[in-house]
Protein backbone atom coordinates (compact mmCIF):
# COMPACT_ATOMS: atom_id res chain seq x y z
CA UNK A 1 0.00 0.00 0.00
CA UNK A 2 0.95 3.46 -1.31
CA UNK A 3 1.90 5.51 2.30
CA UNK A 4 0.58 8.78 2.30
CA UNK A 5 2.26 12.15 0.79
CA UNK A 6 1.99 13.89 4.12
CA UNK A 7 4.71 13.59 6.37
CA UNK A 8 3.61 12.41 9.89
CA UNK A 9 4.61 15.16 12.04
CA UNK A 10 3.91 17.81 9.43
CA UNK A 11 4.93 18.76 5.87
CA UNK A 12 4.94 16.70 2.29
CA UNK A 13 6.60 14.35 0.89
CA UNK A 14 6.79 11.53 -2.61
CA UNK A 15 4.79 8.94 -1.73
CA UNK A 16 6.31 6.15 -3.37
CA UNK A 17 9.29 4.38 -1.85
CA UNK A 18 12.95 5.63 -2.88
CA UNK A 19 11.76 8.37 -4.51
CA UNK A 20 13.16 11.51 -2.23
CA UNK A 21 15.14 14.42 -3.68
CA UNK A 22 18.73 14.21 -2.94
CA UNK A 23 19.70 16.61 -0.01
CA UNK A 24 20.76 20.18 -0.14
CA UNK A 25 24.82 18.78 0.41
CA UNK A 26 24.28 17.80 -3.26
CA UNK A 27 23.74 21.34 -4.75
CA UNK A 28 27.37 22.50 -5.12
CA UNK A 29 28.11 19.42 -7.04
CA UNK A 30 25.27 20.15 -9.92
CA UNK A 31 26.51 23.55 -9.92
CA UNK A 32 29.99 22.48 -10.75
CA UNK A 33 28.82 20.06 -13.42
CA UNK A 34 26.22 22.57 -14.71
CA UNK A 35 28.72 24.97 -15.39
CA UNK A 36 31.29 22.19 -17.29
CA UNK A 37 28.49 21.50 -19.52
CA UNK A 38 27.66 25.29 -20.26
CA UNK A 39 30.94 25.19 -21.49
CA UNK A 40 30.44 22.30 -23.39
CA UNK A 41 26.97 23.36 -24.82
CA UNK A 42 26.93 27.48 -24.29
CA UNK A 43 23.37 28.68 -23.79
CA UNK A 44 21.57 30.45 -26.91
CA UNK A 45 22.18 33.98 -26.52
CA UNK A 46 19.25 36.31 -26.07
CA UNK A 47 17.80 37.46 -28.21
CA UNK A 48 18.29 34.95 -31.17
CA UNK A 49 15.63 32.11 -30.55
CA UNK A 50 12.40 33.41 -32.59
CA UNK A 51 9.26 34.66 -30.78
CA UNK A 52 5.57 34.67 -32.68
CA UNK A 53 2.89 37.24 -32.06
CA UNK A 54 0.37 35.53 -29.55
CA UNK A 55 -3.34 35.23 -30.71
CA UNK A 56 -5.04 36.12 -27.68
CA UNK A 57 -9.12 37.37 -28.16
CA UNK A 58 -9.71 40.11 -25.77
CA UNK A 59 -11.30 40.47 -23.41
CA UNK A 60 -12.31 36.73 -23.44
CA UNK A 61 -12.65 34.09 -26.20
CA UNK A 62 -16.55 33.33 -27.59
CA UNK A 63 -15.52 30.15 -28.95
CA UNK A 64 -15.76 26.49 -28.27
CA UNK A 65 -13.18 24.71 -26.51
CA UNK A 66 -9.63 25.93 -25.47
CA UNK A 67 -6.80 27.89 -26.61
CA UNK A 68 -3.13 27.74 -25.18
CA UNK A 69 -0.41 30.51 -25.93
CA UNK A 70 3.23 29.49 -24.31
CA UNK A 71 4.19 32.53 -22.89
CA UNK A 72 7.97 30.67 -21.31
CA UNK A 73 8.64 27.31 -18.97
CA UNK A 74 5.56 26.64 -17.60
CA UNK A 75 3.60 30.15 -18.86
CA UNK A 76 0.74 29.43 -20.33
CA UNK A 77 -2.40 31.38 -21.13
CA UNK A 78 -5.49 29.55 -21.38
CA UNK A 79 -8.42 30.81 -23.23
CA UNK A 80 -10.79 28.40 -21.77
CA UNK A 81 -14.71 29.04 -23.20
CA UNK A 82 -14.96 32.59 -21.83
CA UNK A 83 -12.51 32.27 -19.05
CA UNK A 84 -8.76 33.16 -18.77
CA UNK A 85 -6.42 30.86 -17.22
CA UNK A 86 -3.01 31.44 -16.46
CA UNK A 87 -0.42 28.95 -14.61
CA UNK A 88 2.77 29.16 -12.90
CA UNK A 89 3.04 33.11 -13.93
CA UNK A 90 6.85 33.78 -13.95
CA UNK A 91 7.66 37.30 -16.15
CA UNK A 92 10.48 38.10 -14.23
CA UNK A 93 14.06 38.13 -15.64
CA UNK A 94 15.26 35.41 -13.10
CA UNK A 95 14.59 32.46 -11.05
CA UNK A 96 15.53 33.67 -7.89
CA UNK A 97 15.15 35.25 -4.99
CA UNK A 98 17.76 37.63 -5.87
CA UNK A 99 18.11 40.41 -8.60
CA UNK A 100 21.56 39.75 -9.18
CA UNK A 101 21.73 35.92 -9.14
CA UNK A 102 20.82 32.71 -9.97
CA UNK A 103 19.41 31.62 -13.82
CA UNK A 104 18.22 34.44 -16.25
CA UNK A 105 16.00 33.87 -18.55
CA UNK A 106 17.25 33.42 -22.25
CA UNK A 107 13.86 34.47 -23.17
CA UNK A 108 11.77 37.04 -22.72
CA UNK A 109 7.89 36.70 -21.62
CA UNK A 110 6.22 36.31 -25.01
CA UNK A 111 3.55 38.07 -23.43
CA UNK A 112 3.99 40.89 -20.55
CA UNK A 113 1.71 40.93 -17.90
CA UNK A 114 0.57 44.30 -18.99
CA UNK A 115 -0.48 42.48 -22.62
CA UNK A 116 -2.55 39.68 -20.59
CA UNK A 117 -6.51 39.65 -20.90
CA UNK A 118 -8.22 40.04 -17.57
CA UNK A 119 -7.64 36.88 -15.80
CA UNK A 120 -10.38 34.88 -14.25
CA UNK A 121 -8.20 31.84 -12.48
CA UNK A 122 -4.81 31.57 -11.54
CA UNK A 123 -3.03 27.82 -10.93
CA UNK A 124 0.21 27.94 -8.64
CA UNK A 125 1.66 24.06 -9.04
CA UNK A 126 4.54 24.69 -6.01
CA UNK A 127 6.35 27.31 -4.30
CA UNK A 128 9.92 27.10 -6.45
CA UNK A 129 11.60 30.08 -7.85
CA UNK A 130 10.91 29.48 -11.48
CA UNK A 131 7.24 28.58 -10.84
CA UNK A 132 6.19 31.21 -7.79
CA UNK A 133 7.26 34.07 -9.15
CA UNK A 134 6.86 37.16 -6.04
CA UNK A 135 6.86 40.30 -8.29
CA UNK A 136 4.84 38.73 -11.11
CA UNK A 137 2.17 37.90 -8.18
CA UNK A 138 2.11 41.37 -6.93
CA UNK A 139 1.83 42.28 -10.19
CA UNK A 140 -1.06 40.09 -11.36
CA UNK A 141 -2.75 40.33 -8.09
CA UNK A 142 -2.66 44.14 -8.57
CA UNK A 143 -4.08 44.35 -12.10
CA UNK A 144 -6.66 41.29 -11.61
CA UNK A 145 -7.83 41.82 -8.22
CA UNK A 146 -11.35 38.98 -8.73
CA UNK A 147 -9.25 36.57 -10.05
CA UNK A 148 -9.38 33.06 -8.29
CA UNK A 149 -5.97 31.65 -7.19
CA UNK A 150 -5.29 28.09 -6.56
CA UNK A 151 -2.68 26.74 -4.95
CA UNK A 152 -1.10 23.81 -3.35
CA UNK A 153 -1.75 23.28 0.65
CA UNK A 154 0.96 25.64 2.55
CA UNK A 155 1.01 28.53 0.09
CA UNK A 156 -1.89 30.66 0.01
CA UNK A 157 -0.57 32.36 3.03
CA UNK A 158 2.64 33.68 1.11
CA UNK A 159 0.61 34.80 -1.92
CA UNK A 160 -1.88 36.39 0.52
CA UNK A 161 1.04 39.00 1.81
CA UNK A 162 1.73 39.65 -2.03
CA UNK A 163 -1.90 40.45 -2.66
CA UNK A 164 -3.85 37.40 -4.23
CA UNK A 165 -7.46 37.94 -2.44
CA UNK A 166 -9.48 35.19 -3.68
CA UNK A 167 -7.20 31.70 -2.54
CA UNK A 168 -8.13 28.39 -2.41
CA UNK A 169 -5.80 25.79 -1.23
CA UNK A 170 -6.52 21.96 -2.17
CA UNK A 171 -4.87 18.85 -1.44
CA UNK A 172 -3.97 15.73 -4.12
CA UNK A 173 -7.43 14.90 -5.43
CA UNK A 174 -9.49 17.73 -3.86
CA UNK A 175 -11.69 19.64 -6.10
CA UNK A 176 -13.38 23.30 -6.21
CA UNK A 177 -15.23 25.27 -8.47
CA UNK A 178 -14.37 28.16 -9.86
CA UNK A 179 -16.79 30.36 -12.51
CA UNK A 180 -18.38 26.65 -13.50
CA UNK A 181 -15.16 25.30 -14.04
CA UNK A 182 -14.17 22.20 -11.95
CA UNK A 183 -10.26 22.30 -11.01
CA UNK A 184 -8.70 18.93 -9.46
CA UNK A 185 -5.61 19.06 -7.81
CA UNK A 186 -3.69 15.85 -8.81
CA UNK A 187 -0.15 14.12 -7.39
CA UNK A 188 3.04 15.15 -8.81
CA UNK A 189 6.42 13.80 -8.16
CA UNK A 190 8.87 16.89 -6.38
CA UNK A 191 9.53 18.50 -3.53
CA UNK A 192 8.95 22.15 -2.57
CA UNK A 193 11.30 25.03 -0.95
CA UNK A 194 11.64 28.83 -0.96
CA UNK A 195 15.03 28.35 1.46
CA UNK A 196 17.22 26.11 2.83
CA UNK A 197 14.95 25.76 5.77
CA UNK A 198 11.21 24.97 4.47
CA UNK A 199 12.29 22.20 2.60
CA UNK A 200 8.66 19.83 1.81
CA UNK A 201 6.48 22.28 4.20
CA UNK A 202 4.32 23.12 1.50
CA UNK A 203 2.46 20.94 -0.88
CA UNK A 204 3.26 20.87 -4.94
CA UNK A 205 0.66 19.48 -7.57
CA UNK A 206 -0.96 19.30 -11.23
CA UNK A 207 -3.75 19.61 -12.20
CA UNK A 208 -6.96 18.73 -14.33
CA UNK A 209 -9.52 20.87 -15.23
CA UNK A 210 -13.33 20.79 -17.02
CA UNK A 211 -15.56 23.53 -18.46
CA UNK A 212 -18.65 22.50 -20.92
CA UNK A 213 -17.48 19.11 -21.37
CA UNK A 214 -13.77 20.63 -22.69
CA UNK A 215 -10.96 18.84 -20.21
CA UNK A 216 -7.41 19.71 -19.97
CA UNK A 217 -4.52 18.58 -17.74
CA UNK A 218 -1.68 20.84 -16.54
CA UNK A 219 0.76 18.42 -15.11
CA UNK A 220 2.72 21.28 -13.24
CA UNK A 221 6.47 19.87 -12.15
CA UNK A 222 7.16 16.45 -11.99
CA UNK A 223 9.14 13.53 -12.09
CA UNK A 224 7.65 10.32 -13.46
CA UNK A 225 5.08 8.32 -10.74
CA UNK A 226 2.82 5.68 -11.09
CA UNK A 227 -0.54 7.80 -10.49
CA UNK A 228 -0.47 9.63 -13.94
CA UNK A 229 -3.09 6.39 -15.47
CA UNK A 230 -5.24 7.64 -12.36
CA UNK A 231 -4.79 11.17 -13.40
CA UNK A 232 -6.23 10.12 -16.15
CA UNK A 233 -8.84 7.81 -15.03
CA UNK A 234 -10.60 10.30 -12.44
CA UNK A 235 -10.27 13.13 -14.60
CA UNK A 236 -10.17 12.64 -18.44
CA UNK A 237 -10.47 11.97 -21.52
CA UNK A 238 -8.39 15.13 -21.89
CA UNK A 239 -8.64 17.54 -24.91
CA UNK A 240 -5.12 18.82 -23.72
CA UNK A 241 -2.05 18.66 -22.09
CA UNK A 242 0.77 20.38 -20.43
CA UNK A 243 3.94 18.06 -19.93
CA UNK A 244 7.00 19.04 -18.83
CA UNK A 245 9.78 17.96 -20.80
CA UNK A 246 13.47 19.75 -19.83
CA UNK A 247 15.51 20.29 -16.36
CA UNK A 248 16.72 16.90 -16.34
CA UNK A 249 19.81 15.93 -16.63
CA UNK A 250 22.28 14.98 -14.26
CA UNK A 251 19.53 12.01 -13.47
CA UNK A 252 21.58 11.28 -10.39
CA UNK A 253 19.86 14.89 -8.82
CA UNK A 254 16.79 15.37 -11.61
CA UNK A 255 15.53 11.66 -11.73
CA UNK A 256 13.16 12.46 -8.36
CA UNK A 257 12.26 15.97 -9.57
CA UNK A 258 11.88 16.40 -13.50
CA UNK A 259 10.45 14.13 -16.43
CA UNK A 260 12.95 13.09 -18.78
CA UNK A 261 11.45 14.18 -22.56
CA UNK A 262 10.98 10.20 -23.12
CA UNK A 263 9.04 9.94 -19.27
CA UNK A 264 7.31 12.57 -20.50
CA UNK A 265 6.11 10.80 -23.53
CA UNK A 266 5.28 7.65 -21.13
CA UNK A 267 3.26 10.20 -19.18
CA UNK A 268 0.97 11.40 -22.28
CA UNK A 269 0.72 7.40 -22.48
CA UNK A 270 -0.42 6.57 -19.17
CA UNK A 271 -2.92 9.59 -19.10
CA UNK A 272 -4.77 8.82 -22.06
CA UNK A 273 -4.42 4.75 -21.40
CA UNK A 274 -7.24 4.43 -19.26
CA UNK A 275 -9.50 6.05 -22.63
CA UNK A 276 -8.41 3.55 -25.25
CA UNK A 277 -11.42 4.95 -27.54
CA UNK A 278 -11.51 8.70 -26.97
CA UNK A 279 -9.51 11.43 -29.47
CA UNK A 280 -5.69 11.44 -28.51
CA UNK A 281 -5.47 14.91 -27.15
CA UNK A 282 -2.62 17.45 -28.13
CA UNK A 283 0.13 17.54 -25.73
CA UNK A 284 2.10 21.10 -24.83
CA UNK A 285 5.77 20.42 -23.88
CA UNK A 286 6.72 23.03 -21.47
CA UNK A 287 9.47 23.74 -18.95
CA UNK A 288 11.79 23.95 -21.87
CA UNK A 289 14.14 25.79 -23.57
CA UNK A 290 13.46 29.26 -21.09
CA UNK A 291 16.37 28.73 -17.84
CA UNK A 292 19.65 27.30 -17.90
CA UNK A 293 18.61 25.15 -14.94
CA UNK A 294 20.36 21.49 -15.37
CA UNK A 295 23.21 20.36 -17.64
CA UNK A 296 21.41 19.14 -20.87
CA UNK A 297 21.66 21.33 -24.05
CA UNK A 298 18.53 23.60 -23.96
CA UNK A 299 17.68 22.66 -27.38
CA UNK A 300 17.91 18.92 -26.46
CA UNK A 301 14.30 18.28 -24.60
CA UNK A 302 12.08 18.86 -27.89
CA UNK A 303 14.36 16.66 -30.29
CA UNK A 304 14.60 13.89 -27.83
CA UNK A 305 10.43 14.14 -26.56
CA UNK A 306 10.14 14.37 -30.92
CA UNK A 307 12.35 10.72 -31.03
CA UNK A 308 10.60 9.21 -28.37
CA UNK A 309 6.91 10.32 -29.61
CA UNK A 310 7.92 8.53 -32.99
CA UNK A 311 9.28 5.47 -31.54
CA UNK A 312 6.44 4.96 -29.88
CA UNK A 313 4.25 5.64 -32.96
CA UNK A 314 1.95 8.60 -31.88
CA UNK A 315 0.29 10.59 -34.09
CA UNK A 316 3.06 13.89 -35.09
CA UNK A 317 -0.02 16.10 -35.06
CA UNK A 318 -0.47 15.67 -31.68
CA UNK A 319 2.81 16.91 -30.42
CA UNK A 320 3.23 20.41 -29.92
CA UNK A 321 6.40 21.57 -29.42
CA UNK A 322 5.57 25.53 -29.05
CA UNK A 323 7.53 28.76 -30.53
CA UNK A 324 7.52 31.25 -27.61
CA UNK A 325 4.20 33.01 -27.81
CA UNK A 326 2.70 30.48 -30.09
CA UNK A 327 -1.35 29.82 -29.69
CA UNK A 328 -3.17 27.22 -30.83
CA UNK A 329 -7.26 26.03 -30.19
CA UNK A 330 -8.28 23.15 -30.12
CA UNK A 331 -11.88 21.92 -30.37
CA UNK A 332 -13.00 18.99 -28.45
CA UNK A 333 -14.82 16.07 -30.25
CA UNK A 334 -18.57 16.79 -29.09
CA UNK A 335 -18.44 19.88 -30.74
CA UNK A 336 -16.10 18.92 -33.52
CA UNK A 337 -17.99 17.95 -37.14
CA UNK A 338 -15.77 14.41 -38.19
CA UNK A 339 -16.14 13.32 -34.31
CA UNK A 340 -12.28 14.34 -33.18
CA UNK A 341 -10.06 17.16 -31.96
CA UNK A 342 -9.84 20.00 -33.93
CA UNK A 343 -6.79 21.81 -33.63
CA UNK A 344 -6.39 25.53 -35.24
CA UNK A 345 -3.04 27.03 -35.74
CA UNK A 346 -2.91 30.84 -35.29
CA UNK A 347 -2.57 32.65 -38.35
CA UNK A 348 -0.13 34.75 -37.14
CA UNK A 349 1.75 31.55 -35.64
CA UNK A 350 2.45 29.65 -38.54
CA UNK A 351 5.50 29.46 -38.49
CA UNK A 352 6.97 26.43 -36.22
CA UNK A 353 10.22 25.04 -35.26
CA UNK A 354 10.95 21.51 -36.11
CA UNK A 355 13.64 19.45 -33.86
CA UNK A 356 14.71 16.17 -34.35
CA UNK A 357 14.51 16.02 -38.18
Amino acid sequence: MTESHHKPNGGFRNPWPGNQPPPWYKVPRLVIEMQRAARVAPSPKRGTIPVVTPCIEYPRSEREGVSATWIGHSTVLMQFGALNVLTDPIFGQRASPFEWAGPRRVVDPALSIDALPPLDIVLISHNHYDHLDRKSVIEIARANPNATWVVPVGVAERIRKWGAREITELDWWQQTTVLGTQITATPAKHFSSRSINDRDKTLWCGYALQLNGTRVYFAGDTAYQPEFSEVGKRCGPFDVVMIPIGAYEPRWMMQSVHANAEEAVQIYKDVTATHPNAPLPMMLAIHWGTFRLTTEPMDEPPRRAVASWRANGLDEKRLWVAQFGETRRVIPESASVNGSHVIVLCELATTHMEFGT
